[in-house]
């Protein structure tokens, strides 16, 4: 099952020429594993004992001007103690970034198991 959201395009976000500069594309993906935790999990992403292990991002088109953009978010796999995020970014109906996330669950500041709450909502995302 997809999870998605809508992240709002901030005047900050964007650069001299009027695009979304790059970096803020992150922090998007950030905000959509942000509301899938609350949302899914019933967790804040603070609270959820996960870190950002790894991040890959394609960019695709501009995002141009403020607004809003479509965030489509699955989950690709569940390890023991990760899980990975596959994203789509959608801005004027086009797809303008893909990307995926690995989040790990840590304790002590090593990879722990994931707890039962994130393992169950990660699970009922997972694509086949």
């Amino acid at each position: 099952m997809t999870f998605e959201t809508t992240v709002p395009v901030r005047y900050r976000d964007l650069d001299p020429m009027g695009h979304v500069n790059n970096a803020v594309y992150a922090t998007y993906l950030e905000e959509v594993r942000t509301a899938f935790f609350r949302e899914e999990v019933g967790l804040d992403l603070a609270d959820s004992r996960a870190v950002l292990a790894s991040i890959d991002l394609d960019f695709r088109a501009p995002i141009e001007g403020t607004g809003e953009v479509r965030a489509v978010l699955d989950v690709a796999a569940v390890g023991g103690s990760s899980v990975t995020f596959a994203y789509e970014l959608y801005a004027g109906g086009r797809l303008v970034a893909e990307g995926e996330t690995v989040q790990v669950a840590v304790a002590d500041g090593e990879p722990t198991p994931l707890p039962d709450d994130v393992r169950d909502a990660a699970e009922r995302h997972r694509v086949e």
